[in-house]
């Protein structure tokens, strides 16, 4: 079935995809809400500090040592290494982009590289 049929049919069914619109960040929770102002699920902080998100997954830091990615109902995506990914800076789609050093690294929420260029 190709994708514009699969579309279709979930608009004709009334199926929406579920995805993330905002991250309400307070002392001892993060709330995540869908696109329709829905709350999806509710985080701890002391889970790790909140790196940033986009519609697809959030990335949440663990101590120093860990960065990991999760998907819109918090299933654990890719457990990353803090010592290879450097400093998050930025989320968007299905990516994150990292310094370290040097270099920016673009990986997916899936903890693949996808490129590495020089910092300038």
């Amino acid at each position: 079935m190709t994708i514009v049929a699969c579309l279709f049919l979930l608009s004709v069914v009334g199926i929406k995809a579920q995805s993330i619109s905002h991250i309400e960040t307070t002392k001892n929770w993060y709330y995540i809400y869908d696109q329709d102002g829905k709350k999806i699920r509710t985080l701890s902080t002391s889970q790790g500090k909140l790196e940033g998100y986009s519609s697809s997954f959030y990335i949440i830091k663990q101590g120093r040592a860990f960065f990991i990615t999760y998907d819109v109902n918090g299933k654990r995506l890719h457990t990353f290494g803090a010592s290879s990914v450097g400093e998050i800076l930025g989320v968007a789609g299905d990516t994150f982009t990292s310094r370290m050093g040097p270099w920016i690294y673009t990986w997916t929420k899936d903890g693949k590289k996808k490129s590495t260029r020089s910092a300038k």
